[in-house]
């Protein structure tokens, strides 16, 4: 297997004089990415950073983003992808974690962390640097095991943790997505969700093909249609919440995305009804892809002709990983069976960042214990059941909140839902509910409780609805399960405290 600096760099020469990045009113040629690309690096190992060293990044989607990955790559340095939907606290606390040497991006974003660290801004500082960079070579003994990335978890239950990701463990994944996204030399590749994460992994099957991208700052579902339609792009990388959007805006046309050959899709499992709503309209255009931080994007894959076959899998294991189903125990669980989801394979992170602890309870035997749960069916394809943590025990029995939020989906009226367990002195635990409603559509709780009662078990139907205007989500879409049960319970405290019942 390659490294990423010169997988790069062979594209580079290779299509020299083709359109390699475009930016708002930005382009750069393969050979113009290069030479930057090589004057960066050299700058950066001019200021005294040796291989290894941490650089952070913060910044929205911008051309340097990618010109950035590369001389990282060429230099042997780590970089530490900052998510600028963060807090400033945030940001500051995954900078000291990571002891990031220097700090690059938009000095906007910077500014509020007040922190001492070495630092240079996007602008003339960034490009008088380039100026008075040499353009030689760049010749660093690098290896597939050395470090090309930290990547910060989402942090939904307390600090993050950063992720070391190796060049073989990227190339792993990337790999894996230019099969099942089928993406070629001639493709256009949009980059609408962040560069800093799941985005990211597009970049690179760019950079290994020679395909052309395309970067959007910002995603207005209405503009963003048009944006597609201007640039012809053919794959693109989307979370479901941004899928959901464009569907269901006023403005959509299905003839406007004519040219999208791919939508790789993650982050988030996708109702089943709302998928069928997109496949129906736009076609089977959607890449489904299932991974973690841990293992970048591509446990597993489902080719975008199966998905209408089985809409609530995620398809089968992508060629760098194996997996399997394990009981508490880490006993093997026969087909169809729930169990947690385990994983092993070049794919899988080198461990977490100056986290020993955290590393031994993840990873075990050399498997990545995901956290997840599902079971297989005959054929291999994987089916996601819920997060290990987020299962309901009601009166001993498992409840699994996706199923019961599949079952609220299917009402018309339902724009999306939120299930967790709540307390209760009985059972042990309740199932209650967030639901966002369509706009201009009306229902009742009483109505869907019995939609549940009807399709499910009477154990499973929710204690309680909510009806809210939004659901809180994290900056890659998640939706924030732990601060809604942390809602529920403020609100109940609040209830006794006024002597409520």
């Amino acid at each position: 297997m390659e490294l990423i600096g010169n997988l790069a760099k062979k594209t580079c020469k290779t299509y020299a004089s083709k359109v390699a990045v475009i930016s708002e009113e930005r382009s750069l040629t393969y050979q113009e990415l290069y030479e930057r690309s090589v004057k960066l690096a050299n700058a950066l190992l001019e200021k005294g950073l040796v291989k290894g060293d941490r650089i952070a990044i913060l910044s929205s989607n911008r051309l340097e983003c990618i010109e950035m990955d590369v001389a990282v790559a060429l230099a042997g340095l780590v970089k530490v992808p900052l998510n600028y939907r963060l807090h400033h606290k945030e940001h500051k606390f995954i900078i000291e974690q990571s002891a990031s040497l220097l700090l690059i991006g938009e000095k906007e974003l910077i500014e509020p962390i007040n922190s001492k660290i070495d630092t240079i801004y996007f602008g003339d500082e960034y490009e008088n640097l380039l100026f008075n960079s040499t353009n030689h070579e760049v010749d660093i003994d690098i290896n597939e095991d050395d470090l090309f990335t930290i990547l910060y978890t989402s942090g939904t239950t307390g600090h993050p943790k950063g992720v070391m990701l190796s060049h073989r463990n990227y190339i792993s994944a990337v790999l894996s997505l230019i099969i099942f996204c089928e993406i070629n030399n001639e493709d256009i590749i949009g980059h609408v969700a962040p560069l800093t994460h799941g985005s990211n992994l597009l970049v690179h099957c760019a950079l290994m093909l020679g395909a052309k991208q395309v970067v959007f700052n910002k995603f207005n579902p209405n503009e963003f249609i048009y944006d597609i339609h201007e640039h012809a792009i053919s794959v693109i990388f989307l979370v479901p919440t941004m899928v959901n959007m464009m569907i269901h805006d006023p403005s959509f046309d299905p003839k406007l995305l004519a040219s999208l050959k791919s939508i790789s899709m993650a982050g988030s499992p996708i109702a089943e009804e709302k998928l069928k709503k997109a496949l129906e309209l736009l076609g089977p255009i959607f890449v489904e892809t299932y991974g973690q931080t841990e293992a970048p994007s591509t446990v597993t894959c489902m080719p975008r002709h199966e998905l209408l076959k089985r809409p609530l899998s995620c398809g089968i294991t992508s060629p760098f990983v194996e997996m399997k189903i394990v009981d508490e125990n880490g006993n093997e669980r026969k087909q169809g069976e729930v169990g947690e989801v385990i994983c092993r394979g070049s794919l899988v992170m080198k461990g977490y960042w100056n986290n020993e602890k955290a590393t031994n309870e993840t990873i075990k035997n050399n498997w990545l214990y995901t956290g997840d749960l599902g079971w297989v069916d005959k054929e291999g394809y994987l089916f996601l059941v819920d997060r290990k943590k987020d299962v309901i025990i009601s009166g001993g029995a498992n409840i699994y909140p996706r199923e019961v939020e599949e079952v609220l989906n299917t009402h018309p009226a339902v724009k999306e839902t939120c299930v967790f367990g709540i307390p209760n002195e009985l059972w042990g635990e309740s199932v209650f509910a967030h639901v966002v409603l369509q706009e201009g559509k009306l229902t009742n709780e009483e109505e869907l409780i019995g939609l549940c009662k009807n399709e499910l078990a009477s154990y499973k139907k929710p204690a309680g609805i909510v009806f809210v205007q939004e659901l809180p989500k994290n900056s890659y879409g998640k939706i924030l399960k732990k601060e809604l049960r942390d809602q529920y319970s403020k609100a109940i405290i609040l209830n006794q405290l006024k002597g409520g019942n």
